[in-house]
C-alpha cells in the first residue's frame, strides 16, 4: 500500500516539479520524474533518518527547550 501511495504521491511531485522548474514535458515523463524522485528522495530521507536519529533527537529537544524557555520568559515571570 505505501509504494501505491508513493507512486500516487511522486506523480503529484513530479507535475508539481516540472512546474516550479518551467521544464516542458509529456504526461508520461512528468509522472516518472515524480515517481523516481519519489523514490529516490524517500530512501535518501529514510537513510538520512536512521544515521542522523539520535542527531534529530536532539536538535528536536533543544528546539522544544528554547521554546519552553520562551514561553516561561514570556508568560512565567510577571512577578517583577
Amino acid at each position: 500500500m505505501q509504494i501505491i501511495a508513493l507512486i500516487i504521491i511522486g506523480a503529484a511531485a513530479g507535475f508539481l516539479a516540472t512546474r516550479l522548474m518551467k521544464v516542458e514535458t509529456d504526461v508520461v515523463t512528468t509522472i516518472a520524474i515524480g515517481i523516481f524522485g519519489a523514490l529516490i528522495g524517500g530512501l535518501v530521507l529514510r537513510v538520512l533518518i536512521a544515521v542522523t536519529g539520535f542527531a534529530a533527537g536532539f536538535v528536536g529537544a533543544v528546539l522544544g527547550a528554547i521554546l519552553l524557555i520562551w514561553l516561561w520568559q514570556t508568560y512565567g515571570r510577571k512577578r517583577r
